[in-house]
């Protein structure tokens, strides 16, 4: 993997013309009209963003329609501008997404989903009006795990969209990654178990620059043998940087454990070191 790799072009074309017009359809014939090879596109899409154009369009409609739902929308207004021809194929569609229909969605939060270009690759953010829920580089093998998981806990579904959380982190990655603030205080709402959230609690107690061991913080939760515990934890950590489970290393100083590959573990812990011992 390329970390510097942007989006093609062609990609950025397609997602501008889905915000341009998110309650319509792309149809072949109206990717030709544009210069676009349909075929072309469908294959590009779906290996960047690892779902086709037409789910991509599907879900963003979805979340928008969520969106103006709970602004307090009349449902039918927010029916007709989603692209939807009927009102059952509307409500079926939201309530396969998100878990209940659109009359009761008001107090439902959603989750958001963001692709977010990085030095070290592409990372996906995935947020609620909880917080940040999922931070990961898109290339994890545990990803699709991982949604799974905050789709059964949370019961609804991620749709790509717009949120005040993933604005904030977008931002705050962008000075992390430049060495201007290394700190985080976006909110987090990880989901997770009691002791998999003390440990990621404690992970964040890791002053940034610093390392600490399994060893360290099995003691610091209450039993030193429970480092294979703590492992598990960390590796289950969704929100990765902020919650630094990259910190963490073998008592004999040496790297070991990370998801999104020790490369990117040795890259961290050394930008840390240079920006706050400047």
């Amino acid at each position: 993997m390329d970390p510097d790799q942007s989006p093609p072009k062609l990609i950025a074309h397609l997602r501008a013309e889905v915000d341009r017009a998110p309650g319509g359809r792309l149809t072949d014939k109206e990717l030709a009209a544009m210069s676009i090879d349909p075929s072309t596109a469908r294959r590009q899409f779906k290996r960047h963003y690892g779902m086709t154009f037409q789910a991509y369009h599907r879900a963003r409609r979805m979340g928008l329609a969520l969106r103006e739902v709970r602004k307090g929308e009349r449902v039918a207004e927010v029916r007709n501008g989603s692209g939807f021809e009927s009102e059952s194929g509307f409500r079926d569609a939201f309530t396969r997404i998100f878990g209940e229909p659109p009359t009761a969605a008001k107090a439902q939060g959603g989750l958001f989903a963001e692709r977010i270009e990085t030095p070290l690759g592409a990372m996906l953010a995935i947020a609620d009006d909880e917080g940040l829920r999922l931070l990961e580089f898109v290339d994890r093998r545990a990803m699709e795990r991982e949604l799974s998981i905050l789709r059964n806990r949370l019961r609804t579904n991620v749709v790509p969209g717009e949120h005040k959380h993933l604005d904030v982190v977008r931002s705050q990655l962008a000075d992390y990654f430049a060495g201007k603030n290394l700190e985080f205080d976006v909110p987090l709402a990880p989901a997770g178990s009691p002791f998999q959230l003390r440990a990621w609690e404690l992970l964040r107690s890791i002053p940034t620059g610093e390392t600490r061991s399994y060893s360290w913080m099995a003691k610091k939760l209450g039993d030193v043998e429970m480092r294979r515990a703590v492992g598990r934890a960390n590796g289950e950590n969704m929100i990765c940087i902020i919650i630094p489970c990259h910190r963490v290393i073998r008592a004999d100083g040496s790297l070991c454990g990370y998801g999104g590959g020790l490369w990117r573990k040795k890259w961290l812990l050394d930008h840390e070191r240079r920006f706050v011992n400047k």
